[in-house]
C-alpha cells in the first residue's frame, strides 16, 4: 500500500542513489547514512534523528521490491495516490478527455473494457472500490549484537502510541526489515489494516562479527603456542570460554573452526570462526634475545618471501 507522501519524496536523493541503482547499491548507501546519522552517534541532535528516520524510510521502501515497484510507478506517472489526481491537479480523466478529444466526465476504457479508473485503483488511488487497506507504517529499533544473534521480545512504541511486542528471531541481521501485519494504520472503510515494517539497526560487538550463520573472533597466540602448538581457550558470545587446540607450525591468519558455537536459527547452528594472529613481544630481556638469535641462526637458510616475488614477476 502507498503511503501518503511518496509522492512528494525523493527516495533515491535521500539515500543519494540514482533511480537505477542495483539493491546492492542501496544496501550500501544506507548502512553507511544509517551509521553517520544513529541517534546514539547524535545523542539529543533532534535534526540527526529526524534526518536518521526518513533514511531508514527511504531504504524500507527501495529495498523492497514490491513496494519500489509501486514508488517508481507513481512518481514516474506523476500519480499522488492519496489526492486521486495527476501533479498541477488534473485528474486522469481530464488528462486523457484533452488527449482524445472526450470531454468532462468522459469514461474512458481499454480494449479489454477496464476503465483507466480500475488500472489506476492498482496504484492506492481513490477509485479503489470496496473497503480499503490501512496504509502500512515503518519504524526502526536499535538492537545490541547479543540480543540479534539470540533472539528475544522487545517492547516498542506502537504507530497509535500503544507499546506493542515484537518477536525479534534469532539471528536477526542489521539492515533486516521485520513485518508486523495487522499493526499499521485501521483502513478507513472496514478493510484490513496495514502492516508495520520495523528496519533493525545491530549494534557491532567489541569481539565478534556476524558471517552469515557464523561468528568470526580473532584471537592472539604466541609464537611458541604457534610453532609448538598448544591448547588455548578463546571466548564465546555466552560468555564461558571453550578450549581450542592449535596445531604445531601454525601460521599467523589460519581460521580454526568451533563446531555449534555460532548463530543458533531454526535452520541450523553455524560454528565460530578463530582467526589466530601471532603476536610479537614489545620487549625481550638479554637472555631471551640471546636465545632468539641463537634460534634465528639455527634455520634453515630459507627467504619465506622467495615465491612471492617470483610470482610478481611472472604477473607481468
Amino acid at each position: 500500500m502507498a503511503s501518503q507522501d511518496w509522492f512528494d519524496k525523493d527516495f533515491y536523493a535521500v539515500l543519494g542513489v540514482s533511480k537505477d541503482a542495483t539493491d546492492a547499491d542501496i544496501r550500501k548507501s544506507y548502512r553507511k547514512l544509517a551509521r553517520q546519522y544513529h541517534p546514539d552517534t547524535h545523542p539529543g541532535d533532534a535534526a540527526a534523528e529526524a534526518r536518521f528516520k526518513e533514511i531508514s524510510e527511504a531504504y524500507s521502501v527501495l529495498s523492497d521490491p514490491e513496494q519500489r515497484r509501486e514508488y517508481d510507478q507513481i512518481r514516474t506517472l506523476g500519480f499522488n495516490p492519496m489526492a486521486g489526481g495527476a501533479a498541477g491537479g488534473q485528474n486522469f480523466e481530464d488528462i486523457f478527455g484533452s488527449m482524445f478529444g472526450g470531454g468532462g466526465g468522459t469514461r474512458f476504457t481499454t480494449g479489454g473494457g477496464q476503465s483507466f479508473e480500475d488500472i489506476f485503483s492498482m496504484f492506492g488511488g481513490a477509485a479503489r472500490r470496496g473497503p480499503t487497506r490501512g496504509r502500512d507504517y515503518t519504524a526502526t529499533t536499535t538492537l545490541d549484537f547479543t540480543t540479534a544473534v539470540t533472539g528475544d521480545t522487545v517492547r516498542l512504541q506502537g504507530p497509535q502510541g500503544k507499546p506493542i511486542n515484537v518477536k525479534i528471531p534469532a539471528g536477526v541481521a542489521d539492515g533486516q526489515k521485520i513485518k508486523l501485519r495487522g499493526k499499521g494504520e485501521p483502513s478507513p472503510n472496514g478493510g484490513e489494516p496495514g502492516d508495520l515494517v520495523l528496519t533493525v539497526t545491530v549494534k557491532p560487538h567489541p569481539v565478534f562479527t556476524r558471517d552469515g550463520s557464523n561468528l568470526r573472533v580473532t584471537v592472539p597466540v604466541t609464537f611458541p603456542e604457534a610453532a609448538l602448538g598448544a591448547t588455548i581457550q578463546v571466548p564465546t558470545l555466552s560468555g564461558d570460554p571453550v578450549k581450542l587446540k592449535v596445531p604445531a607450525g601454525t601460521p599467523s591468519g589460519r581460521v580454526l573452526r568451533v563446531k555449534r558455537k555460532g548463530v543458533a536459527t531454526s535452520k541450523g547452528t553455524g560454528d565460530l570462526l578463530v582467526e589466530l594472529q601471532v603476536v610479537v613481544p614489545n620487549h625481550l630481556s638479554g637472555e631471551a634475545l640471546k636465545r632468539l638469535k641463537e634460534f634465528a641462526e639455527a634455520l634453515p637458510d630459507e627467504d619465506p618471501r622467495e615465491d612471492l616475488i617470483a610470482k610478481a614477476k611472472g604477473a607481468r
